[in-house]
């Protein structure tokens, strides 16, 4: 089965293989892409809503990779999805990819190269530079913001 992402509509991606999607890619598309989910939906594409510790499973993996900062909630929840329905996720998203490859998810890239390796994110304080391996927000000895930062 493959998990649709918001860009697969826009792409326009196609596939004889079983479909499926979440609720909240409908609310993204506008226009003619609205109407291809509609279209999808009614030739079958399975509609699904991942449960609360799936959901919860991805938000703990984002973290560990450091992209939680980088998902939208319908991300989310489409990395849950593809996590509990064993789906391939088809995205063009580079943060998603991450985040599933640390979960074990297949990824079928659309439109863009796919990541070529797993990334765990470090960050670091603007101010004095220190460097922390979860995204506090907030430097907690000097205040500063902390970016994202290859940890190659």
């Amino acid at each position: 089965m493959q998990l649709l992402d918001t860009s697969a509509f826009i792409h326009e991606y196609t596939t004889d293989e079983q479909t499926a999607s979440i609720p909240m890619v409908q609310e993204e598309l506008e226009g003619e892409h609205a109407y291809r989910f509609d279209a999808m939906e009614g030739a079958g594409m399975h509609i699904h809503v991942p449960a609360d510790g799936a959901v919860e499973t991805v938000r703990r993996a984002a973290t560990d990779t450091g992209d939680g900062g980088e998902l939208s909630d319908t991300d989310v929840r489409l990395l849950a999805a593809a996590f509990e329905l064993d789906a391939t996720l088809v995205t063009d998203d580079y943060a998603m990819q991450n985040v599933a490859e640390h979960l074990d998810i297949g990824v079928e890239v659309i439109a863009q190269e796919g990541i070529s390796e797993q990334r765990d994110w470090r960050f670091q304080c603007a101010g004095c530079g220190r460097e922390f391996d979860e995204d506090r927000g907030r430097c907690p000895i000097c205040g500063s913001d902390l970016s994202r930062k290859n940890p190659a």
